[in-house]
């Protein structure tokens, strides 16, 4: 159910009715109800007194402070991932972004969805600070996430999608400072800027 809130399928607001959670995962009363109330826990769905459970409508200034410390961890975590990925662990990065370029044209947003998550967490894993990266996690899964908040058109799922390519090549070519300033652009949905071979004129 987090995962579906996550992906857009349950869209911000939209109230759940338990009988057709029942349904959608195949699960007795009780058990959507302790889900409901774990996702309540972790400000995904807002319970309301006599009414029921909608899922949460996440307010500006909230998304932006969560923002603004994901900013601070991602980029703090540029460094252990660079000195960390083997040759193996950069193809696989790269086998990961080519699956999410590829499911632009084919897939729905919910594989997208899948796919963004695959290649973060191989890339997050890398990381040394195993704490950082618990509580990247959570911040992560405090609400909606790129298929509702970030990939409003096509040509931002594809910047996206062009914006893995550049963080798998800076970690290949070992450049920590590189990947920090792709990170912050890539959280901060910054307007795309050509590689740092083109902006040097190269």
């Amino acid at each position: 159910m987090a995962r579906d809130i996550q992906a857009g399928v349950f869209a911000p607001g939209m109230w759940l009715k338990q009988v057709d959670l029942e349904t959608r995962y195949e699960a007795k009363r009780m058990e959507v109800r302790r889900a409901l109330d774990q996702l309540a826990l972790k400000r995904l769905v807002r319970h309301v007194p006599n009414r029921g459970y909608h899922v949460h409508v996440p307010d500006d200034r909230q998304a932006e402070e969560v923002r603004e410390v994901r900013l601070i961890l991602e980029t703090a975590a540029a460094g252990s991932i660079v000195a960390n990925a083997t040759a193996a662990d950069i193809a696989a990065l790269r086998v990961l972004a080519q699956r999410f370029a590829d499911l632009i044209l084919e897939g729905t947003l919910l594989d997208l969805y899948e796919a963004n998550i695959a290649f973060h967490a191989k890339l997050l894993a890398l990381g040394s600070n195993r704490e950082l990266i618990n509580i990247l996690w959570e911040l992560r899964g405090r609400g909606p996430s790129a298929p509702v908040t970030q990939w409003k058109t096509r040509a931002r799922i594809e910047q996206s999608s062009r914006e893995h390519f550049h963080m798998v090549e800076a970690i290949a070519a070992g450049d920590a400072g590189a990947l920090r300033r792709l990170t912050a652009d890539h959280i901060l949905q910054t307007e795309e800027r050509p590689p740092a071979h083109e902006q040097d004129g190269a």
